[in-house]
């Protein structure tokens, strides 16, 4: 089964987020709280937690949230989403995904200069918010 492993904020743009035991995602805007929700196409941010495993083998000390993302999944292959797929996560939330990846900042990200490599720009992926509600860690996710 694949779920939502871990939810995360940060109330402005350029921290790290940290992890929270609730978040609410409000139709049309994103999730509550967090800087980068608003009127547009990459209200939520998702990252495989298995993604983040691999990067976690050089930098063991990663934290969730480090990605900016919102939204860490376990036991679904992200990579196989398109641009207009849909999500359920837990009973009443639905996402649309509106874009794959994103340009890294100009300098870099501070994970990629650590590692040399950062996968937001490969394997993060955005959405808008099509019906809003309460996400949890442990609350499932299922492709609609």
């Amino acid at each position: 089964m694949a779920y939502m492993e871990a939810v995360c904020i940060s109330e402005k743009k350029g921290i790290v987020k940290r992890e929270q035991r609730e978040v609410v995602l409000k139709t049309d805007w994103g999730v509550e709280n967090d800087a980068h929700a608003g009127n547009w196409h990459r209200q939520v941010s998702l990252l495989a937690g298995e993604s983040i495993d691999t990067v976690k083998k050089v930098l063991p000390t990663l934290k969730n949230g480090a990605f900016a993302e919102n939204i860490i999944t376990r036991g679904i292959d992200l990579s196989c989403l398109q641009v207009g797929d849909r999500l359920r996560l837990g009973e009443e939330i639905i996402l649309e995904i509106t874009q794959i990846g994103k340009e890294c900042h100009n300098s870099g990200c501070a994970i990629k200069k650590a590692t040399g490599d950062c996968i937001m720009p490969r394997e993060g992926l955005f959405a808008r918010v099509i019906r809003g509600g309460a996400a949890r860690p442990g609350d499932p996710i299922v492709v609609c």
